[in-house]
């Protein structure tokens, strides 16, 4: 009886150890690590130009329809507006 209740607190003074130092060392990485905030580019240096409204030609593919009817692939002429793209 004895035997098993210095082995039990033994046990668990050795999970508790365990469980505390996966803390400190868990804690001692993430302080540790590097944290380089002053190397990122400005917010006018993200390159954004403004693209004007123009038409793209869009491949569509061949499909058969729901009458097992074929129609073959096609180009056609797609509007895009006007929007801003950002390039880093």
């Amino acid at each position: 009886m004895i035997n098993g209740l210095k082995r039990a607190a033994a046990l668990g003074a050795a999970t508790v150890a365990l469980a505390a130092g996966a803390v400190v060392g868990t804690v001692g990485t993430a302080s540790a690590a590097p944290q380089d905030h002053r190397h990122r580019p400005p917010a006018a240096s993200h390159h954004c130009a403004k693209v004007g409204g123009h038409w793209v030609r869009q491949w569509h593919p061949a499909y058969r329809d729901r009458h097992h009817r074929w129609h073959p692939g096609q180009w056609t002429r797609v509007w895009r507006p006007a929007h801003q793209e950002c390039h880093r």
